[in-house]
């Protein structure tokens, strides 16, 4: 039986679809070196002054999920873009506490965030989902079907959503 959509409702199925595949893939372990966010220890003097617990501190101490959150941080590597399904500008950035998470910027959505570079502190709004290595931060763009919170990546006072 075949179950009519229109056409935006095909398209965000779609992104979900991406989204969950992108989280999957973060998620299960590292088994390429790009995806490893292990490896990537904050000893550097050049890290963010430490400061109180934030929104996805918290959230990773307890294990919680599809989270809005509105941070800063120092990007730490700029990773290959995720080619496979909806585009996605991944990077990597390490938040006051050390902490490490993985932006997934939706760059079929959203304008690539331009002359990105390790060492950029950067402000993002998304939504949070926790994995073991620090979580992963996705919806920093605007949704079309107006039917989600919408985030953004902001750097240098430029807003990219």
């Amino acid at each position: 039986m075949k179950i009519p959509m229109s056409p935006k409702s095909r398209i965000l199925l779609i992104i979900v679809l991406g989204l969950v595949w992108i989280a999957n893939e973060y998620q299960s372990g590292s088994q390429t070196p790009q995806n490893s966010v292990a490896t990537f220890e904050s000893t550097s003097p050049a890290s963010i002054e430490s400061g109180p617990l934030s929104q996805i501190d918290e959230a990773f101490s307890n294990r919680q999920s599809d989270l809005i959150v509105e941070e800063e941080g120092r990007v730490i590597k700029v990773l290959p873009d995720d080619t496979k399904g909806s585009q996605h500008q991944r990077f990597l950035v390490e938040l006051n506490s050390g902490l490490t998470v993985l932006i997934a910027h939706n760059i079929d959505l959203a304008p690539r965030v331009s002359r990105l570079k390790s060492g950029d502190v950067i402000r993002f709004k998304g939504e949070y989902e926790w994995n073991e290595k620090g979580g992963v931060v996705h919806w920093t763009h605007h949704d079309p079907a107006k039917r989600h919170v919408g985030g953004w990546v902001e750097l240098d006072g430029k807003r990219y959503e």
